[in-house]
């Protein structure tokens, strides 16, 4: 099966603030692009009480979020992956019984400033392109002393990668299938001023392993806002 690559080179790329909101204080959001709404975002904490109070919950320096305790939450199982910024877990919200991939990234490996807005511009990308198409379904944040942790939609067909080692060949209609919710997922993404930057078959999973699954897009650590994009096309 072969398929052509786009280069593109973007231009004039800012950075959108979006507040970082667990899975407990807002449902996921629906933009109708570049004119979406974002207030700032604000880590520092938010209390209403004394500083020295002993009840003041212990805030964390990535989200802005009081610390959880993960296992209370979710009971984590089975690796399902790693790569440079975290493992990816199986995992089981305990007060549901619902499964969810649970990436882990270790705070000790967020050396510098740049790495930690890298961190929470993923979770913002996630927030805003929650509930769309062809892009995996984002939970919630969490974090402790040690981690921070994303929860998403657990995709059970793995990687695209693999189902096309697997298959080897592919027909025209087969192929077309799975490049026309591709092509979505970057139409999606651009229309709400979004750039994945990191779009290879490693990237897109698949919802179940059926034969005709969904194929949706993950990763979005390389990913940023865009203001205005200028494309060439090779």
């Amino acid at each position: 099966m072969g398929l052509g690559l786009f280069k593109a080179f973007f231009c004039c790329t800012t950075n959108r603030d979006i507040p970082i909101v667990s899975s407990s204080e807002s449902s996921p959001r629906h933009s109708s692009g570049y004119g979406y709404n974002q207030p700032s975002f604000d880590p520092s904490p938010k209390t209403t009480k004394s500083p020295s109070s002993s009840s003041n919950p212990q805030i964390g320096a990535i989200l802005g979020k009081p610390y959880v305790v993960i296992n209370n939450i979710y009971d984590m199982k089975k690796e399902l992956g790693r790569g440079q910024s975290g493992v990816t877990y199986l995992c089981t919200e305990k007060t549901t019984g619902r499964e969810y991939a649970c990436k882990s990234i270790s705070r000790a490996k967020l050396l510098s400033e740049q790495e930690i807005d890298d961190v929470r511009r993923e979770v913002m990308i996630l927030q805003h392109l929650s509930g769309q198409p062809n892009i995996v379904e984002f939970r919630g944040a969490y974090e402790d002393k040690q981690n921070v942790y994303l929860v998403m939609e657990v995709c059970k067909g793995g990687e695209l990668f693999d189902r096309i080692i697997e298959k080897g060949n592919y027909t025209e209609r087969e192929a077309a299938t799975i490049m026309r919710q591709i092509v979505n997922v970057v139409h999606v993404c651009h229309f709400m001023g979004v750039m994945h930057r990191d779009l290879k078959p490693e990237n897109f999973l698949l919802a179940s392993k059926d034969e005709n699954a969904a194929v949706k897009a993950t990763d979005f650590g390389l990913s940023i806002f865009l203001e205005e994009v200028s494309v060439i096309l090779d």
